[in-house]
Order: C-alpha cells, then structure tokens, then sequence
C-alpha cells in the first residue's frame, strides 16, 4: 500500500458518506445524477445478474440497485471497514459486502456479470492490476461501467480555485500526493489502460452544472481531499483568499456558476 492509498484509507475511515451528498443532487436533464446514469447501464441485463460495486463506499450505489433490480445477485467491495459498515446498516443485509482491495479481489474468475463504480476507478493505485482484476471476475462479455473524475469545478472558478489551493499547499508545504494516475486523467489515456482486456469502448463526457452560494461551495469543499490536507489555520485563510478572488463571479442571488465535469465509461470484457 502506498502512501496515496494510505491516505485514501485514512480519510474514508475518518469520514465515510462524503461522495454521494455531493453528487446525488447534480443533475442532468432527463438523465438524473451521475449516480441514475451509472445504474442505467445495467438496464438490459438479466433480472438475476451479479454485480459488482467496486469502490462501494457506505453503499449508495447498492442501495438504489436493489430498489432498481430486486433480483440482482449485489456485492460491494471497499478497503474501509468504516464505509462498509455504512454500508451495511443501509442495505439491511441486501448484498454481500467486503473488505478487501480491488487489486487482489476474493471473487471466483468469471462469476460477475457487471462491474460499476463511482468516482472510485480513478483513485485506485496500480491501476493496471486493478483493471486485469476486474476482467478476471467477469465472465466474457461482461460489462464494465464506471464514472470518472475529468474535471474539478468546472470554468473561471475552478481556475481560481487551483490558483488558491496552490499558494495554501505551499505554506503548508504539502508533499506530493499522486491520487491519480496520469492515465487515468484523460480518455485517450482510459483508452490505453483498457485495451488489453475490454472491447466495445465508449465514453461520454458529463458536464453536471452546480450553482452554490459561496458559503455552500465552501462547505462541500471541505469534504475533499485538498482541504482535509490543510492545516484548520491554513484552510480559513484559504477560505478568505478564494472568496476574494471569486467574489466578481457571484450572481446578484449569491450564486457562482460552475459545476463538476465527470466521464462515463462502458466497456466489455473481452
């Protein structure tokens, strides 16, 4: 385990159910959250399919498959005893959840007929392994379908917001963290990770528009991973420094237009 994960491990056991308050309520027209557009991607599969969440966190994910697909065989895999047992009060003994790294996974070869996962895919370290893991469990022709990370806040804003964290890193003199595999960061990149073992490759790019008021975009920042890093002296003047520096952004409501810019993979398993 390096030290990426490490901290990935430590901020999920310190706060689980950071992701889906998030995301849930970013919606698309039509398409719902990005949550709805994972799920939707099982629509065609056999009422009793076997399914994977990979990266399942307190089981958001799970839990809306299992009001979707009553007969789905569920099963959900994180590296946090904290989000799993999350997980469990709120699926009631639904699916079958585990402790266990998707990089060495407990699953017989070909016993999944789909993998998700939500914001999860990106974060997970030797992301090749991961992906060689994720073919083994399935059976052939099995669908892979995650949701990416591709952008952090999207426009002016979120270039004001790199600039601040940037200055804020600095005083506290953050080592280098890589969270992300370069890779992992691009679809060309996705492209080259999932060649070996997936075919039928498509991506959709998602762009979820988010209108918080400061004080509300502020809140949710500080369940991410940049302002955990930050000394609690160092995130209010960050805080002050990132006001300033958006405060022309704002509507006459007090709202400032950004978003989250997100990427939807499907693929098959070869």
């Amino acid at each position: 385990m390096n030290s990426a994960e490490r901290f990935l491990q430590d901020f999920h056991q310190r706060r689980p159910g950071t992701t889906p308050p998030a995301f849930a309520e970013l919606r698309l027209a039509g398409r719902g959250c990005s949550y709805d557009m994972l799920a939707a991607t099982l629509d065609a599969l056999r009422p009793d399919a076997r399914v994977l969440d990979l990266g399942c966190g307190d089981g958001f994910l799970l839990e809306r498959l299992a009001r979707q697909h009553p007969r789905a065989q569920l099963l959900g895999v994180d590296m946090s005893a904290t989000e799993l047992q999350a997980a469990q009060r709120r699926l009631a003994g639904r699916g079958l959840l585990l402790e266990e790294r998707a990089q060495s996974l407990s699953l017989a070869s070909a016993s999944i007929d789909a993998v998700l996962s939500h914001l999860a895919l990106m974060l997970m370290s030797d992301i090749d392994q991961v992906l060689q893991e994720i073919h083994r469990v399935l059976v052939p022709g099995g669908r892979l379908s995650a949701v990416v990370g591709r952008e952090f806040l999207l426009g002016e804003l979120g270039q004001h917001y790199l600039q601040v964290f940037r200055a804020a890193a600095r005083r506290d003199q953050l080592a280098h963290l890589p969270l992300v595999d370069p890779r992992a960061q691009s679809e060309r990149g996705w492209r080259e990770l999932l060649s070996q073992h997936f075919t039928g490759l498509h991506f959709e790019e998602l762009d979820l528009p988010w209108t918080p008021t400061f004080e509300e975009l502020w809140n949710s920042l500080g369940d991410t991973y940049d302002l955990d890093r930050l000394t609690p002296a160092n995130q209010r003047l960050m805080k002050n420094e990132l006001h300033d520096a958006t405060e022309h952004l704002q509507a006459s409501d007090g709202t400032l237009s950004t978003g989250w810019g997100l990427l939807l993979i499907q693929a098959r398993a070869v």
